[in-house]
Protein backbone atom coordinates (compact mmCIF):
# COMPACT_ATOMS: atom_id res chain seq x y z
CA UNK A 1 0.00 0.00 0.00
CA UNK A 2 0.95 3.45 -0.81
CA UNK A 3 0.37 6.88 -0.27
CA UNK A 4 1.30 9.99 -2.15
CA UNK A 5 1.51 12.53 0.39
CA UNK A 6 1.10 15.53 -1.78
CA UNK A 7 -0.46 16.32 -5.04
CA UNK A 8 -2.66 18.86 -7.22
CA UNK A 9 -5.29 17.10 -8.70
CA UNK A 10 -7.23 20.64 -9.12
CA UNK A 11 -4.88 21.43 -11.16
CA UNK A 12 -6.12 21.98 -14.94
CA UNK A 13 -3.56 19.08 -16.08
CA UNK A 14 -5.20 16.44 -13.90
CA UNK A 15 -8.75 18.32 -12.98
CA UNK A 16 -10.37 16.90 -16.14
CA UNK A 17 -9.40 13.19 -16.03
CA UNK A 18 -9.66 12.98 -11.80
CA UNK A 19 -11.45 9.43 -12.11
CA UNK A 20 -9.04 8.23 -14.22
CA UNK A 21 -5.82 9.11 -12.51
CA UNK A 22 -7.75 7.60 -9.26
CA UNK A 23 -8.29 4.30 -11.46
CA UNK A 24 -4.44 4.16 -11.83
CA UNK A 25 -3.95 4.90 -8.18
CA UNK A 26 -6.00 1.71 -7.71
CA UNK A 27 -3.65 -0.42 -10.28
CA UNK A 28 -0.94 0.69 -8.47
CA UNK A 29 -2.15 -0.01 -5.24
CA UNK A 30 -1.74 3.87 -4.44
CA UNK A 31 -4.67 3.67 -1.45
CA UNK A 32 -4.32 8.07 -0.66
CA UNK A 33 -2.93 11.01 -1.43
CA UNK A 34 -3.14 14.73 0.11
CA UNK A 35 -4.63 17.39 -2.44
CA UNK A 36 -2.34 20.52 -1.73
CA UNK A 37 -4.04 23.99 -1.65
CA UNK A 38 -1.98 26.79 -3.10
CA UNK A 39 -4.51 29.62 -2.97
CA UNK A 40 -7.77 30.14 -0.47
CA UNK A 41 -9.38 31.27 -4.34
CA UNK A 42 -8.66 27.77 -5.45
CA UNK A 43 -9.34 26.39 -2.15
CA UNK A 44 -13.16 25.74 -2.78
CA UNK A 45 -11.71 22.87 -6.23
CA UNK A 46 -9.94 21.17 -3.46
CA UNK A 47 -12.05 20.71 -0.55
CA UNK A 48 -14.93 20.15 -3.54
CA UNK A 49 -12.11 16.80 -3.90
CA UNK A 50 -11.74 15.45 -0.54
CA UNK A 51 -15.86 15.71 0.04
CA UNK A 52 -16.42 13.48 -3.04
CA UNK A 53 -13.46 10.56 -3.01
CA UNK A 54 -12.88 8.94 0.08
CA UNK A 55 -9.31 8.47 -0.49
CA UNK A 56 -8.41 12.28 -1.41
CA UNK A 57 -7.77 14.93 1.68
CA UNK A 58 -6.94 18.16 1.41
CA UNK A 59 -4.89 21.19 2.81
CA UNK A 60 -5.64 24.97 3.35
CA UNK A 61 -3.01 27.57 2.39
CA UNK A 62 -1.46 29.82 0.32
CA UNK A 63 1.90 28.98 -1.69
CA UNK A 64 4.88 31.84 -1.17
CA UNK A 65 5.35 32.08 -5.17
CA UNK A 66 1.66 34.03 -4.98
CA UNK A 67 2.30 37.52 -4.47
CA UNK A 68 -0.41 39.37 -6.37
CA UNK A 69 -3.61 37.42 -4.40
CA UNK A 70 -5.22 38.91 -0.79
CA UNK A 71 -3.83 38.88 2.45
CA UNK A 72 -4.29 35.48 3.92
CA UNK A 73 -5.29 35.95 7.81
CA UNK A 74 -5.21 33.91 10.77
CA UNK A 75 -9.01 33.85 11.41
CA UNK A 76 -9.41 32.42 8.03
CA UNK A 77 -7.07 29.54 7.72
CA UNK A 78 -8.31 28.48 11.29
CA UNK A 79 -11.83 28.37 9.93
CA UNK A 80 -11.27 26.65 6.88
CA UNK A 81 -9.20 24.34 7.96
CA UNK A 82 -11.86 23.47 10.53
CA UNK A 83 -13.16 20.44 8.43
CA UNK A 84 -12.84 16.75 8.61
CA UNK A 85 -11.30 16.25 5.72
CA UNK A 86 -8.74 19.24 5.62
CA UNK A 87 -5.45 17.84 7.88
CA UNK A 88 -3.32 20.16 6.88
CA UNK A 89 -2.17 23.78 6.82
CA UNK A 90 -0.13 25.01 3.53
CA UNK A 91 1.65 24.85 1.32
CA UNK A 92 3.48 27.57 3.02
CA UNK A 93 6.91 28.62 3.80
CA UNK A 94 9.29 30.20 1.35
CA UNK A 95 11.31 30.57 -1.76
CA UNK A 96 13.77 32.81 -2.40
CA UNK A 97 14.21 31.34 -6.26
CA UNK A 98 11.03 32.50 -8.16
CA UNK A 99 11.31 35.71 -6.16
CA UNK A 100 14.93 36.71 -5.43
CA UNK A 101 16.15 37.37 -1.62
CA UNK A 102 12.58 36.87 -0.77
CA UNK A 103 10.51 40.00 1.01
CA UNK A 104 8.92 40.41 4.07
CA UNK A 105 5.52 39.96 2.86
CA UNK A 106 6.72 36.75 2.31
CA UNK A 107 7.98 35.98 5.63
CA UNK A 108 5.01 37.56 7.53
CA UNK A 109 2.49 34.78 5.47
CA UNK A 110 4.54 32.44 6.61
CA UNK A 111 4.42 32.94 10.47
CA UNK A 112 0.47 33.33 9.57
CA UNK A 113 0.23 29.73 8.43
CA UNK A 114 2.00 28.64 11.63
CA UNK A 115 0.50 30.18 13.81
CA UNK A 116 -2.84 29.28 12.06
CA UNK A 117 -1.84 25.56 12.53
CA UNK A 118 -1.09 25.78 15.65
CA UNK A 119 -4.77 26.71 16.21
CA UNK A 120 -6.33 24.49 14.43
CA UNK A 121 -4.02 21.66 16.00
CA UNK A 122 -3.07 20.74 12.39
CA UNK A 123 0.26 19.94 10.81
CA UNK A 124 2.15 22.23 8.35
CA UNK A 125 3.23 21.24 4.28
CA UNK A 126 6.35 23.52 3.98
CA UNK A 127 7.84 24.73 1.00
CA UNK A 128 11.23 25.43 1.20
CA UNK A 129 13.56 26.50 -2.04
CA UNK A 130 16.75 28.71 -1.87
CA UNK A 131 15.60 30.05 1.51
CA UNK A 132 16.76 27.48 4.21
CA UNK A 133 18.10 29.72 6.73
CA UNK A 134 14.83 31.84 7.06
CA UNK A 135 12.41 29.21 6.70
CA UNK A 136 14.17 26.96 9.73
CA UNK A 137 14.62 30.01 11.60
CA UNK A 138 11.11 30.90 11.39
CA UNK A 139 10.02 27.49 11.89
CA UNK A 140 11.62 27.76 15.52
CA UNK A 141 10.50 31.56 16.06
CA UNK A 142 7.28 30.46 15.83
CA UNK A 143 7.38 26.92 17.61
CA UNK A 144 6.39 24.80 14.34
CA UNK A 145 7.51 21.55 15.95
CA UNK A 146 4.30 22.07 18.63
CA UNK A 147 2.18 20.79 15.53
CA UNK A 148 4.87 19.40 13.14
CA UNK A 149 4.43 18.89 9.46
CA UNK A 150 6.76 17.63 6.54
CA UNK A 151 9.10 19.34 4.48
CA UNK A 152 7.57 18.84 1.10
CA UNK A 153 9.62 17.65 -1.91
CA UNK A 154 12.42 18.38 -0.25
CA UNK A 155 15.70 18.96 -2.37
CA UNK A 156 18.02 20.31 0.61
CA UNK A 157 21.22 18.49 2.22
CA UNK A 158 21.75 16.41 5.11
CA UNK A 159 22.40 18.97 7.44
CA UNK A 160 19.09 20.79 6.94
CA UNK A 161 17.16 17.29 6.66
CA UNK A 162 18.43 16.95 10.26
CA UNK A 163 17.41 20.74 11.36
CA UNK A 164 14.01 19.87 9.99
CA UNK A 165 13.74 16.48 12.15
CA UNK A 166 14.73 18.03 15.09
CA UNK A 167 12.16 20.23 14.58
CA UNK A 168 9.44 17.70 14.63
CA UNK A 169 9.28 17.53 10.78
CA UNK A 170 9.44 14.52 8.22
CA UNK A 171 11.35 14.70 5.48
CA UNK A 172 8.94 14.48 2.16
CA UNK A 173 10.75 12.70 -1.49
CA UNK A 174 9.52 13.60 -4.67
CA UNK A 175 10.26 12.27 -8.28
CA UNK A 176 13.48 14.54 -8.11
CA UNK A 177 15.13 11.31 -6.31
CA UNK A 178 14.85 9.34 -9.34
CA UNK A 179 16.63 12.49 -11.57
CA UNK A 180 20.13 11.01 -12.86
CA UNK A 181 21.15 14.85 -11.40
CA UNK A 182 20.04 13.98 -7.91
CA UNK A 183 23.11 13.09 -7.02
CA UNK A 184 23.69 14.66 -3.38
CA UNK A 185 19.12 14.02 -3.01
CA UNK A 186 20.00 10.71 -3.04
CA UNK A 187 22.36 10.06 -0.27
CA UNK A 188 19.56 12.14 1.77
CA UNK A 189 17.27 9.51 0.91
CA UNK A 190 19.88 6.95 2.27
CA UNK A 191 19.88 8.69 5.79
CA UNK A 192 16.82 9.94 7.12
CA UNK A 193 15.18 7.26 9.17
CA UNK A 194 12.45 5.70 7.54
CA UNK A 195 10.21 6.66 10.57
CA UNK A 196 10.74 10.44 9.41
CA UNK A 197 10.33 9.81 5.53
CA UNK A 198 7.33 10.14 3.23
CA UNK A 199 7.06 10.67 -0.14
CA UNK A 200 5.18 12.22 -3.24
CA UNK A 201 4.42 13.10 -6.59
CA UNK A 202 3.97 17.10 -6.51
CA UNK A 203 1.78 16.27 -9.73
CA UNK A 204 1.12 17.22 -12.43
CA UNK A 205 4.85 17.96 -11.72
CA UNK A 206 8.38 16.65 -11.49
CA UNK A 207 7.32 12.90 -13.21
CA UNK A 208 9.81 10.44 -11.86
CA UNK A 209 12.04 8.23 -14.28
CA UNK A 210 10.70 6.68 -16.37
CA UNK A 211 7.98 9.25 -17.17
CA UNK A 212 9.90 12.19 -16.93
CA UNK A 213 8.69 15.47 -18.78
CA UNK A 214 5.67 14.16 -19.17
CA UNK A 215 2.17 14.63 -16.64
CA UNK A 216 2.91 13.39 -13.44
CA UNK A 217 0.14 11.63 -11.03
CA UNK A 218 -0.14 9.81 -7.84
CA UNK A 219 0.06 6.58 -9.39
CA UNK A 220 3.65 7.29 -10.15
CA UNK A 221 4.75 7.76 -6.25
CA UNK A 222 5.53 4.10 -7.02
CA UNK A 223 8.54 4.60 -8.57
CA UNK A 224 9.37 7.09 -5.63
CA UNK A 225 9.13 4.15 -3.45
CA UNK A 226 11.29 2.04 -5.96
CA UNK A 227 14.20 4.31 -6.16
CA UNK A 228 14.24 5.18 -2.23
CA UNK A 229 13.95 0.99 -1.39
CA UNK A 230 16.81 0.31 -3.89
CA UNK A 231 18.49 3.24 -2.84
CA UNK A 232 18.71 1.60 0.38
CA UNK A 233 18.55 -1.71 -0.54
CA UNK A 234 14.70 -2.57 1.19
CA UNK A 235 12.06 -3.97 -0.29
CA UNK A 236 9.58 -1.92 -1.75
CA UNK A 237 6.78 -3.24 0.84
CA UNK A 238 9.37 -2.29 3.89
CA UNK A 239 9.18 1.92 1.55
CA UNK A 240 5.97 1.54 1.39
CA UNK A 241 4.97 0.76 4.85
CA UNK A 242 6.97 3.16 6.86
CA UNK A 243 6.16 6.01 4.30
CA UNK A 244 2.34 5.25 4.47
CA UNK A 245 2.03 4.28 8.19
CA UNK A 246 4.09 8.08 8.59
CA UNK A 247 1.31 9.83 6.59
CA UNK A 248 -1.74 8.23 8.55
CA UNK A 249 0.08 9.17 12.03
CA UNK A 250 0.85 12.98 10.61
CA UNK A 251 -1.97 13.67 9.66
CA UNK A 252 -4.23 11.94 11.97
CA UNK A 253 -5.82 9.87 9.24
CA UNK A 254 -7.40 6.45 9.91
CA UNK A 255 -5.44 3.72 8.01
CA UNK A 256 -8.33 2.20 6.60
CA UNK A 257 -8.69 1.52 2.76
CA UNK A 258 -11.91 3.39 1.77
CA UNK A 259 -14.05 1.28 -0.57
CA UNK A 260 -13.44 2.77 -3.87
CA UNK A 261 -9.79 2.74 -3.31
CA UNK A 262 -9.92 -0.96 -2.82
Amino acid sequence: MLVDSHCHLNFPELAGRVDEALALMRENRVTHALCISVTLQEFPQVRALAERYPQIYASVGVHPDYADVPVVTEQELVALADHPKVVAVGETGLDYYRIKGGSDWQRERFRTHIRAARRSGKPLVIHMRDAADDTLRIMQDERAGEVGGVMHCFTGNWEEAQAAIRLGFLISFSGIVTFKNATALREVATQVPLERMLIETDSPYLAPVPYRGKTNEPALVKHVAEEIARLRGLSLEQVARATSGNFFKLFKIDNVRPDSAA
